[in-house]
């Protein structure tokens, strides 16, 4: 598949993330992402509000489900999400409900193995339980802990190539990257390019980014659209 540039609008309000989400799709960004923070602050409104806005436009809704899966992903589904998103930490009857609402409700999942034991592992688990794609991620918190403890802040590209040799669905790593290590994420297989906290959005405030965001996005968006996805 050819790359994908996503936006995680990772606001806390929908007027705020409807004005970003309108400057990133007039900057060639292919799928709009409803944060963590925005879901919390604004819930379905949140999704049915850009659904509105963006009608032709594939919405990740980030729940990062761990229970009650299969309502979860109904009531998203149903305002407007085309794809949301089930923790590989959570029980694999959760998994397996999501799946089935995807399926009964025309949403596509994406399993995200943030904090797996063995993150290759939780990937292919994922897989294997049928979600569409592979969010590889590792997380706000913990890069921020281990990096206030003087360590080596982990990265997803440490074990990216692994995850993506290890699963057949498309592959997006997400925690901590630079703007430079995302726009090179097709290099290493993984066609979904996500740009959220902190490359676009202030991650303390969580509020859009000072400066040229809309041309910053343009420039991206040319960079990941002119590459082309290897097989590994």
């Amino acid at each position: 598949m050819k790359p994908i540039v996503q936006i995680s609008l990772d606001l806390t309000n929908i007027d705020e993330a409807l004005e970003t989400a309108a400057l990133a799709m007039r900057a060639g960004v292919d799928w709009l992402e409803a944060g963590t923070p925005l879901i919390l602050a604004e819930g379905l409104h949140g999704v049915r509000a850009l659904r509105k806005a963006f009608p032709n436009t594939p919405i990740v809704a980030d729940l990062k489900t761990m229970d009650g899966g299969y309502l979860e992903a109904e009531m998203m589904a149903k305002a407007g999400a085309t794809h949301v998103v089930v923790m590989a930490r959570a029980h694999a009857e959760t998994v397996k409900c999501v799946v089935k609402a995807g399926k009964d409700f025309g949403c596509k999942v994406m399993g995200d193995n943030m904090i797996s034991e063995d993150m290759v592992a939780g990937a292919k688990w994922l897989e294997d339980l049928g979600c569409d794609y592979v969010i590889h991620h590792i997380g706000y918190d913990e890069r921020r802990g281990i990096a206030a403890a003087g360590k080596r802040m982990p990265s997803p590209l440490d074990q990216l190539r692994e995850v993506v040799n290890a699963v057949k669905v498309p592959v997006q790593a997400v925690g901590g990257l630079s703007l430079e290590q995302a726009i090179q994420c097709p290099k290493y297989g993984a066609p979904l390019v996500v740009l959220g906290a902190p490359l676009t959005i202030d991650a303390d405030a969580f509020k859009t980014a000072d400066g040229n965001l809309e041309a910053s996005l343009r420039m991206i968006c040319e960079a990941v659209h002119a590459q082309d996805v290897p097989a590994f």
